[in-house]
């Protein structure tokens, strides 16, 4: 095993499928007879293996030495899950790359040009495993056409289709069903028009979006607060439609691969039933981690954290929708962790807003579109959990990393715009100190 600032890690690599090759590997790691607790964690969207790395090294340095603390008894290991993510940071949401201020009104008066388009087509179809495809390439055909052709559009949206994964596996999430089912022009005419706030809704609490194009000046918190959807036109609506797919692919691949972690989990568990499992996932890897905890072989977890995840802020809840339940209510209901689910969640978290204004706009109610607390599709990311009952929540704020928390078996959630400014500004001592203490609560 490898050694992370004093901790055995292991690497677990999982495929686009969630098999894991060296699944009997991780199970033996756990041989060492002295090994009480193992940290489970997941990337979310990157470029490449060595990124992933990069995030853990950089949050386990400072986590490391807040575990000496936890217990003097307990001896840590940690599981780095590597699986096939897609790199989806601001620039490749704006075309022409990151947008400033002084060029805000040229941007905004262009459409994305065909050729940046037609890069984005052959981005989505590398990750599905579909470049050089017919779909993919009928596409790239049609992009020159969507503005004068009803045809081309319908066209266009069906090859995009077929090259995504189907059926949607949480249709309520992002409104998926809708971007299957509805009508394809009526689909591409609702993504041309752009969203624009309501006047005096400060730019941070417009909901954390990944608006396309416009920069806006930089916040005392670090980055730029949001990005202004102010494109209009097919073009536009052909490069929105992509963000979404694209976020979509992720969505349903990080539930795959954390299908396959639970397997790897089970096993560990059956093998170790006296260690203590810790759930750690960052934006899309939350999502891996938490359909890990909500599989069919349970492993009981001992605690779950998620930083600036990338799934819906309705996943936990009850009847959220006046009739649904979220598509992880169960981890709650059935108490599937044994100890607290912390949720990291800030307004200065842009990437995560990504699919939900746009899934607005699938669902065909623009004015919603904001992603905060009261969008029927906002992200966890951004608001944390919502409509739970006082009994299965509690709301605070991330720490400095001398704070203090009083975690129990219940979600907490952490708002965190004091010590977060982006997507990937999770690891910190703030979020290692809230992550020390999450895996330092006794199961109650």
């Amino acid at each position: 095993m490898e050694d992370l600032f004093g901790i055995p890690f292991l690497a677990l690599d999982m495929d686009a499928k969630g098999q894991a090759p060296e699944r009997a590997q991780a199970a033996a790691a756990l041989s060492l007879p002295e090994i009480t607790d193992l940290i489970v964690i997941s990337h979310g969207w990157n470029n490449d293996m060595a990124e992933a790395r990069q995030l853990y090294a950089a949050l386990f340095a400072n986590l490391a030495p807040m575990l000496t603390k936890v217990g003097s008894t307990r001896k840590f290991a940690a599981l780095g899950v590597l699986w096939p993510s897609k790199r989806f940071a601001e620039e490749d949401l704006i075309p022409g790359g990151k947008a400033t201020p002084a060029a805000t009104a040229a941007l905004a008066a262009q459409a994305p040009s065909s050729a940046e388009i037609a890069a984005k087509i052959d981005g989505l179809a590398t990750y599905v495993g579909k470049l050089g495809s017919d779909d993919a390439e009928r596409a790239k055909v049609l992009v020159t056409r969507l503005e004068d052709s009803r045809k081309a559009r319908k066209d266009f949206v069906s090859c995009i289709r077929a090259m995504l994964t189907q059926p949607p596996s949480d249709i309520r999430d992002d409104a998926s069903d809708r971007f299957f089912v509805g009508d394809a022009d009526r689909l591409m005419e609702g993504l041309s028009n752009p969203v624009t706030p309501p006047a005096g809704t400060p730019c941070g609490a417009a909901g954390g979006i990944a608006r396309i194009k416009e920069a806006v000046p930089t916040s005392g918190h670090g980055g730029a607060v949001s990005f202004s959807d102010v494109l209009t036109g097919m073009k536009a609506a052909a490069f929105r439609l992509l963000n979404y797919a694209t976020y979509y692919e992720m969505k349903e691949r990080a539930g795959t691969v954390g299908k396959g972690l639970n397997a790897v989990l089970a096993e560990i568990r059956r093998g170790h039933p006296q260690v203590a499992i810790h759930l750690v996932g960052h934006s899309f890897g939350a999502r891996v981690v938490t359909a890990a905890a909500d599989g069919p072989d349970a492993f009981r977890p001992r605690s779950l954290t998620l930083l600036q995840a990338a799934f819906s802020h309705n996943g936990f809840s009850a009847k959220f929708d006046g009739s649904h339940d979220g598509f992880f209510r169960k981890i709650v209901s059935d108490r599937k962790i044994d100890g607290p689910i912390v949720i990291t969640h800030t307004i200065y978290d842009k990437a995560v807003g990504v699919a939900y204004p746009l899934a607005s706009r699938l669902s065909g109610d623009n004015r919603s579109a904001f992603g905060d607390r009261d969008d029927p599709f906002g992200g966890l990311g951004r608001n944390g959990a919502v409509r739970l009952s006082e009994a299965e929540v509690a709301n605070g704020d991330l720490l400095p990393e001398t704070g203090r928390y009083a975690f129990d078996r219940k979600v907490h959630n952490l708002r965190a715009d004091a010590f977060i400014s982006d997507h990937s500004a999770v690891t910190g001592p703030e979020v290692a100190n809230a992550l020390a203490q999450a895996i330092g609560t006794s199961a109650a």
